[in-house]
């Protein structure tokens, strides 16, 4: 009938073959996929794993994952940058990074970084910035902003002369608009991958 104890190593498995195949397996994939000879077991399965909140029936009776089997666990330890900290597997949390990214779907997108203008705040070449796209903003905030009709990534700040946008790399000027500067959206997340 399977192993209930295993169930959290059933669900990588179903986590790893959505990330391939953006759906989840018929039972007769499960079975093959998780090594369950009968279909009573993946039934079992199913059901645990629909109790837990992570999957559900799609109204064409499909296997479908709901926001839940997106959650990733987060440790219950933080890890300094510094000295080495003392080493468990402990996991307490979880989080969807989809929805502490993106509070707001509808209103936001993911832009590429190019550039080192923002280097020394963190945000490199090839990043990726979560934009909340809204007219309005705070000094301070970093903005994607549409100066002179070309798009720029900066901090909004404020002088005698008005606003200005503020680099964060002492071999870029701040940027003042000639004719025209709109704010098209917030950063309210970045996004790195690395190799």
């Amino acid at each position: 009938m399977g192993n209930p104890n295993r169930d959290h190593e059933y669900l990588a498995k179903l986590q790893d073959y959505f990330a391939s195949y953006r759906s989840l397996p018929s039972y007769a994939v499960i079975g093959e996929l998780l090594g369950m000879a009968s279909k009573s077991a993946v039934s079992a399965l199913v059901k645990r794993l629909t109790l837990a909140g992570f999957v559900e029936m799609s109204p064409d009776k499909r296997l479908a994952p709901t926001k839940r089997f997106f959650e990733r666990e987060i440790a219950d330890f933080n890890v300094p940058a510094g000295l080495p900290a003392a080493a468990n597997d402990a996991m307490s949390d979880s989080l969807s990074v989809d929805e502490f990214l993106i509070p707001r779907p509808s209103t936001s997108l993911l832009v590429r970084i190019k550039g080192d203008s923002m280097m020394d705040a963190g945000i490199f070449d090839g990043d990726i910035a979560v934009i909340e796209k809204r007219h309005a903003a705070n000094l301070g905030d970093f903005v994607l902003a549409i100066v002179d009709n070309e798009y720029t990534l900066k901090e909004l700040g404020r002088d005698k002369q008005g606003y200005v946008l503020l680099p964060h790399n002492r071999d870029y000027q701040p940027i003042r608009a000639e004719q025209s500067l709109e704010i098209f959206g917030v950063m309210t997340g970045l996004i790195r991958k690395y190799r």
